[in-house]
């Protein structure tokens, strides 16, 4: 297998969202023969059903970068104890329509950065119930849960806490695996 592409997708809208800054961090520390390319959820617009045979093009342009994608690395932000609107909003666009998701099979990993002390273990419970519906094999350890984030960040969005550093590391060599582990059924044309 050549490059390794995974695709970093933030549920958060927010221009100085912690779980964006986790995703630049994850950046600087990618295995060898990966890249990480981030993706914003800002043109996609509300699911419904009645446009999912003519999806607009800021849609079909997620799609096709989903599909092209080794990898998905999910940044979650934890919004009443689950994942956000934006994120939710965006995995039901590329599942639809029945039979054709961009998802399928696709190996993901996830993590979240959260100002409270529970570091999004909710929101990534959720996700992870989500992606189990969609047949995409997820990373189960180690576990990404910045805890108490405005500690962890200084005030230009730079991760300054290296154990964090050090768990996004470790949970992209495992995602790195997972896609090798994946590759004979990971179809990009599915």
């Amino acid at each position: 297998m050549d490059e390794i592409k995974i695709l970093g997708i933030v549920g958060s809208l927010r221009q100085a969202s912690y779980n964006h800054a986790a995703l630049k961090a994850a950046q600087e520390v990618l295995p060898v023969g990966a890249t990480l390319n981030l993706i914003s959820l800002n043109d996609i617009p509300v699911f419904n059903q009645d446009d999912e045979m003519t999806p607009p093009d800021s849609v079909l342009e997620f799609k096709r970068q989903i599909r092209a994608a080794d990898a998905i690395l999910f940044a979650t932000p934890e919004y009443n104890y689950s994942v956000s609107g934006v994120l939710k909003n965006a995995i039901d666009w590329a599942s639809r329509p029945y039979g054709k998701s961009a998802w399928q099979g696709k190996p993901a990993a996830l993590m979240g950065a959260s100002i409270g002390s529970m570091g999004t273990a909710r929101a990534q419970y959720h996700l992870r119930q989500i992606l189990v519906a969609l047949n995409m094999p997820v990373v189960i350890q180690p576990e990404v849960m910045i805890v108490n984030a405005a500690e962890r960040f200084d005030q230009d969005g730079k991760l300054t806490d290296e154990p964090s550093r050090q768990h996004i590391q470790k949970l992209l060599g495992a995602l790195v695996r997972l896609v090798k582990i994946n590759a004979p059924v990971n179809n990009h044309a599915v």
